[in-house]
């Protein structure tokens, strides 16, 4: 099975513990992750990943959040990650991602939480590792296939 969605918004922060910002494009690097994102590093929480619907949807119960605010770096239209297997393969533009996680466990309630009661982050959110290197940015047609022996 093979879904595409839209790149919304690409994401960045130079320290950890901070929102992210919309940065517009990102070059991913192979092994490590976004390239000036304090959370690129090799593990296998590379880059955070997050449904533009999602969002919206959290959006629509009042929430005022930005682009970033959940510590995501990619935010595509279209995917439903929390739905999808460990091991799912992403394609844009060249750039291979693996969903190596889904969710993460929230150990201090962020701002977010507080503010809503309730933060999408530790159940929409997902994490991968970068397989093969380039640039993504905003606009970019972002493709995932079921995992990477389909």
């Amino acid at each position: 099975m093979s879904v595409s969605g839209r790149v919304m918004a690409v994401c960045t922060s130079p320290e950890k513990g901070t929102a992210k910002k919309n940065v517009g494009s990102g070059h991913f690097i192979e092994n490590y992750g976004i390239e000036g994102d304090a959370h690129a590093g090799k593990w296998h929480r590379q880059v955070s990943l997050l449904s533009y619907d999602k969002i919206q949807a959290f959006r629509a119960k009042g929430a005022n959040v930005e682009d970033g605010a959940f510590g995501e770096n990619l935010i595509v239209s279209n995917i439903d990650f929390s739905k999808l297997a460990v091991g799912s393969i992403f394609e844009c533009q060249g750039v291979v991602l693996k969903l190596t996680q889904i969710g993460k466990e929230c150990h201090s309630h962020c701002e977010i939480y507080k503010r809503m009661g309730e933060c999408i982050m530790p159940k929409e959110g997902v994490f991968a590792e970068v397989v093969h290197g380039g640039t993504i940015s905003i606009g970019d047609t972002f493709n995932y296939k079921e995992d990477e022996n389909d």
